[in-house]
C-alpha cells in the first residue's frame, strides 16, 4: 500500500508549500482538474524541484474518442508523469488505442480507468448507467484488465471483488478515504485505513484529512505508520 495525497489547495502556491512540508516521505502527489487546470506543466516541474523522487499521478480522468484520448494519452507521457488515468466509459477501443499509442515509450506511465465515481450513491448511480456500483464497477474492471490497462480507480469497497475477478496484482486506486475516521463532506462512500487494508488498495487517496489538519507533516507521518504495520 502507498499513500497518494491530493494537491487540491486553491492556489498553486498553497500546494507547493505542502509538498515542501512533506519532505521526502515516500508518498505519491495527486494533480487533479483545478490544479492542473490552473498551474499546467509548471506546477509538476515545480514538484520535481522540490523533490525529484516525487511520484506524480496526473488525474485528469480522460474520457473522448479513442484518437483524442490516444493523442492526449501521448502528450501525458511526454510530461513524465508516473500514472494517469482515463474514464473507463470511453469503452475497450479507447482503452487499446491508449495502450497502443504508449508502447513507443521505454517507460510509460501506469494507466488506471475510472470505474464509479465516489461522490455517487446508489441510486443517482443507477439513474446513469442502469446497473447497480459494485456491477457495473465490475464490468468496467474487467475490461480495462483485458484490454491492458494497469488497474482502476474505484471506491475502497470494490477493491478486493475486483482483485478477485482479475489479478491480484491489478491496481486499485481508491478516492475518499478518511484515515481514521474524519468528516465524509463530499463523498458518499468513505473508508478507513483498515478498510483499506483489508480491501487491498494499493494506492489510498487521501487529500482534506492532511491538507486541512493544523500540522499536515505530522498526519502523513502518522497515516504512513499505520500503513508500515499493514506490511510487518
Amino acid at each position: 500500500m502507498q499513500l497518494c495525497i491530493a494537491l487540491d489547495l486553491p492556489t498553486m502556491e498553497e500546494n507547493l508549500e505542502l509538498v515542501k512540508k512533506i519532505g521526502d516521505a515516500p508518498v505519491w502527489l495527486k494533480v487533479g482538474f483545478r490544479s492542473y487546470i490552473r498551474d499546467g506543466k509548471e506546477f509538476l516541474e515545480n514538484i520535481k524541484s522540490i523533490n525529484p523522487q516525487s511520484k506524480i499521478f496526473l488525474d485528469l480522468k480522460l474520457y473522448d474518442i479513442p484518437n483524442t484520448m490516444a493523442d492526449a494519452a501521448e502528450e501525458i507521457a511526454l510530461l513524465e508523469v508516473d500514472m494517469f488515468n482515463i474514464h473507463a466509459s470511453a469503452g475497450e477501443k479507447a482503452m487499446r488505442e491508449v495502450m497502443q499509442r504508449l508502447d513507443k515509450f521505454e517507460q510509460r506511465p501506469l494507466v488506471l480507468a475510472v470505474t464509479a465515481l465516489t461522490s455517487f450513491d446508489e441510486m443517482t448511480f443507477e439513474s446513469i448507467y442502469e446497473k447497480g456500483i459494485k456491477e457495473k464497477a465490475m464490468q468496467f474492471a474487467k475490461m480495462s484488465y483485458d484490454n491492458g490497462l494497469d488497474g482502476v480507480v474505484c471506491s475502497a469497497f470494490e477493491s478486493k471483488m475486483i482483485k478477485d475477478a482479475t489479478s491480484a496484482s491489478f491496481l486499485t486506486l481508491c478516492p475518499a478515504i478518511r484515515p481514521f475516521g474524519e468528516d465524509a463532506s463530499d463523498q458518499s462512500r468513505v473508508a478507513t485505513l483498515e478498510v483499506a487494508r483489508d480491501e487491498m488498495v494499493d494506492f489510498p487517496v487521501v487529500g482534506r484529512p492532511i491538507y486541512k489538519d493544523i500540522d499536515p507533516a505530522s498526519k502523513v507521518e502518522k497515516i504512513l505508520k499505520v500503513i508500515k504495520t499493514f506490511h510487518s
